[in-house]
């Protein structure tokens, strides 16, 4: 017997706003970028906007949001901002810190 993973449900008129500070190629960089999309295309579809902000390349927008860890996922909307540190590996935190779950 398989067990099928629970999609979780929420509001498809809703785009979830996604901002991932990273620094550079670095190991853990790519690794968020790469588990945040696998995430966001399995759960959220074609509902997410998401910016990759490389904060060497960025760095007024880093300072303007107040970066001290990466690589760092701000959700701007929907609902309340939230703020998630690491490499996004773990599935259950993210899509907490998304709402979704």
């Amino acid at each position: 017997m398989t067990e099928q993973p629970i999609v979780p449900e929420f509001n498809e008129d809703e785009t979830y706003r996604l901002r991932l500070f990273v620094t550079g190629a670095s190991p853990n960089s790519t690794r968020a970028i790469l588990n945040l999309k696998e995430i966001c295309e399995q759960y959220l579809k074609d509902n997410y906007e998401m910016e990759i902000i490389d904060i060497h390349q960025q760095p007024l927008i880093a300072q303007e949001e107040q970066i001290i860890a990466l690589p760092l996922l701000i959700k701007k909307g929907p609902g309340a901002e939230r703020r998630l540190i690491g490499d996004m590996s773990n599935r259950e935190k993210v899509l907490k810190g998304l709402g979704i779950s």
